[in-house]
């Protein structure tokens, strides 16, 4: 059983938001074991396994009955993310019960093909680094992404390039020997859009910033 509400929220300098909120009932049949995602540090935020309901009712079934056999496992609420994007597509903020993700599109970072940021990325990322002060985060995960376009080796490299770019300002903004930073650069890997677009594709060249959901 899966019900979901959503609801509007307002965060300053973004336009478009969203919230859903997700309670999932699974069903089992005895002695099954339940999924557990890989939450390994190669594992970038949001692409982790998601829980599904092992067994198969009949669609056909005018009551939906359970199988002979299965029984309800407790039901579980699963976290509550929230996201905001502004108009232009640029920057996106996602915020659940636990983590804040802040994406950024390269083409607002760096210039084509290019690690080197520009005085605007400077001016955003030092915006975010100011919301990592008031989570209280210890822990920053900086993540690259490419599009397909070129050779996978090359994508790998610049898309670590760019993080390594992007947590050098973060460093030079908390100045903070506490805090503790993840860098991986992904190349084509985990595309948010489809690659066979440019629109696509633009989304899928992006940096992205998260931390624990500490503070206030």
């Amino acid at each position: 059983m899966i019900a979901i509400r959503n609801a509007q929220v307002t965060i300053p300098r973004f336009y478009v938001t969203f919230t859903t909120a997700i309670v999932l009932v699974a069903t089992s049949f005895y002695g099954a074991t339940a999924s557990v995602a890989d939450d390994g540090p190669s594992v970038p935020p949001g692409t982790e396994a998601t829980a599904s309901a092992p067994v198969e009712l009949d669609p056909n079934d005018p009551d939906l009955k359970l199988p002979d056999g299965a029984t309800l496992a407790e039901p579980k609420v699963l976290d509550i993310k929230t996201v905001v994007e502004d108009q232009s597509g640029d920057e996106r903020r996602e915020d659940t019960n636990s983590d804040v993700t802040f994406a950024l599109q390269a083409e607002v970072l760096f210039g084509k093909d290019s690690a080197k940021l520009g005085a605007e990325a400077k001016a955003r990322i030092a915006t975010i680094a100011g919301e990592i002060k008031t989570q209280n985060a210890t822990k920053v995960r900086v993540f690259g992404f490419t599009d397909n376009l070129g050779s996978s080796a090359h994508g790998d490299v610049l898309s670590r390039q760019r993080a390594n770019a992007v947590q050098a300002v973060l460093g030079q903004e908390l100045s903070d020997a506490n805090i503790t930073y993840e860098v991986r650069g992904y190349g084509e890997q985990y595309p948010i859009a489809d690659n066979s677009t440019e629109a696509g594709r633009k989304k899928n060249r992006r940096v992205e910033i998260t931390f624990p959901r500490t503070g206030s």
